[in-house]
């Protein structure tokens, strides 16, 4: 029965309390209430600590993203994770491409120019797919790992405090404006004081004021209590940072071993394929007179690795640039298929030789394009200007 009264007791007090807080906040809102600002240094503290958590989850999502652009397989693997349970494994895009690869080149024949190819293609693609593989496990144990339990550890700890100074601060006003009403009740009574009764009120309204002095200093030790608690665990951002760029550099670093595994893995099969003889290499009706360039440096490529230029991408570079600025035509070897995005424009097979012009006002990287009685925009990087 005592433990039944102690629990009706106490929730009608936590009621109380609720109901005192809803109240005061209500009227801070409606301006009619005063609200106790926090110093600057603490609401500095709270905005860097808003900042980091708002832009933490950004970089986190985004990382998963570029590391899994799958997001059927974001969705599995978060499933799984959230079970406990290991994600079963399966081939990434570079594995699967690889055993393709692999596949066709021993249906076509090993001992054929194409099926060795394939092969040693298949087999880079799924070493790629393995460095992939390293990356993707480097990074989330390095980095998403860290910044997901500063997110679901560190800020939760911190939301918390800061919502109970919240309810402190709302207890500490409340009793402030109980103290301010205790003191208006208590002056008015004592200006009516002319009789007995009302000497008794004026008593009620010093013993109410009293109590609401000695509840205001007690709410006041407990919002300086917490703070202090908010303060110091908000001040340990500078050292969540800290630990964020180390964590950073380390995804940095695991990128770029990643890059150069990538690198040396092409470089080498650049390599292999390069020592296949000239006659595989030739493209269709091109001489196999410069059958390297045709495999290892087309245009479209040449483009995108403006630091390693050759003679014979600058030439073509200055012979485009004379057409634009000239109002004749020329002749252009189409280098690889090109299918048109719009009516605009002309699509393109390889190899195909089309009479090219530029018209004033046409962006850069495209020129018009003729084939018999077709027009229509091709784009630059698709074409080898004919003499």
């Amino acid at each position: 029965m005592n433990i039944m009264d102690f629990n009706v007791k106490k929730l009608a007090a936590d009621a109380g309390t609720f109901l005192s807080r809803a109240v005061q906040f209500t009227e801070e809102k409606l301006g009619q209430a005063e609200k106790t600002e926090l110093d600057a240094h603490l609401e500095n503290l709270l905005s860097k600590a808003e900042c980091t958590k708002l832009w933490t989850e950004k970089i986190m999502k985004q990382t998963e993203v570029l590391l899994q652009p799958n997001p059927n397989a974001r969705i599995e693997e978060f499933v799984y994770e959230k079970l406990d349970r290991k994600a079963p494994s399966r081939m990434n895009n570079p594995e699967l491409l690889g055993q393709y690869m692999i596949d066709a080149g021993n249906e076509f024949g090993p001992g054929t120019a194409y099926g060795n190819a394939l092969i040693k293609c298949g087999e880079t693609q799924k070493r790629i797919g393995a460095a992939d593989r390293e990356l993707i496990q480097t990074s989330a144990i390095n980095f998403l790992t860290p910044l997901r339990n500063f997110i679901e550890g560190d800020y939760k700890t911190i939301t918390k405090e800061r919502k109970l100074l919240q309810n402190k601060r709302l207890d500490l006003d409340a009793a402030k404006t109980r103290l301010k009403k205790a003191k208006v009740a208590e002056a008015r009574a004592a200006q009516l004081n002319t009789s007995q009764p009302e000497e008794n009120n004026i008593m009620i309204w010093a013993e109410e004021v009293t109590k609401s002095e000695q509840e205001v200093r007690i709410t006041q030790s407990e919002f300086d209590r917490q703070a202090e608690i908010t303060r110091l665990l908000l001040e340990g951002i500078s050292s969540t940072h800290a630990h964020h760029l180390r964590c950073l550099n380390d995804f940095v670093e695991a990128q770029m071993t990643y890059y150069a595994q990538c690198y040396q893995y092409m470089l080498d099969l650049q390599k292999q394929l390069g020592s296949f003889p000239s006659t595989f290499l030739s493209n269709n009706n091109q001489s196999s007179t410069t059958p390297v360039q045709s495999v290892s440096s087309p245009s479209v490529l040449a483009s995108a690795s403006a630091s390693l230029p050759s003679v014979s991408n600058s030439m073509v570079t200055s012979g485009l640039s004379e057409l634009k600025s000239s109002s004749g035509s020329r002749k252009a070897r189409v280098l690889y298929d090109y299918d048109a995005a719009n009516s605009s424009e002309l699509s393109l097979l390889a190899d195909e030789v089309i009479t090219v012009y530029s018209i004033p006002g046409m962006d850069s990287d495209w020129l018009m394009g003729e084939r018999g009685n077709q027009k229509g925009k091709v784009p630059i990087t698709y074409l080898e200007l004919l003499n």
